[in-house]
């Protein structure tokens, strides 16, 4: 049997994992692809930018957010490898993700790269990620935990030491 060989493609992409306080708690924003795949917003570099730019990017790009409805979150910042296939290639993606907060629930998506999407509890965005995409819930539990410890009161904070 004759086996294929593929081709190896390395790749780095910049995004953002982005949420926001609701009266039911914090709503992480997760869009979904084609194929029962949901992730962060992010994307590819484009010449001359940083991981940073690119991420302000795409995020607006993907979801309409500007820089501006962003309050971005200092010393958070997650790198991700996976691998996956696409046609006869095999892609191995880097991903630096940043946090952010938005007070917008309004999302206008890129129907040209997603079909929709939602803001999810953290409970609930373990279940969708599924099984296949660990890194994806390795990352989500970094921010959540990260903002869980940023989200207590300064006096709290003296009490438990």
């Amino acid at each position: 049997m004759e086996q294929k060989i593929l081709k190896i493609k390395r790749q780095i992409v910049a995004g953002f994992v982005i949420y926001r306080r609701t009266e039911e708690g914090i709503k992480f924003l997760f869009l979904y692809r084609r194929g029962n795949y949901w992730n962060f917003p992010k994307g590819h570099f484009e010449a001359g930018e940083n991981s940073f730019r690119a991420a302000l990017r795409e995020t607006e790009e993907e979801t309409g957010l500007r820089p501006a409805d962003l309050r971005i979150i200092p010393n958070f910042k997650a790198h991700l490898r996976f691998s996956f296939l696409r046609g006869d290639e095999k892609i191995h993606d880097k991903m630096i993700l940043y946090l952010a907060e938005t007070r917008k629930g309004s999302i206008i998506i890129s129907p040209r790269e997603h079909n929709g999407f939602a803001w999810f509890s953290y409970n609930d965005a373990i279940k969708i990620i599924g099984k296949r995409y660990g890194n994806t819930k390795k990352v989500l539990k970094e921010a959540y935990d990260f903002v869980q410890r940023k989200s207590v009161p300064n006096n709290q904070k003296n009490s438990q030491r």
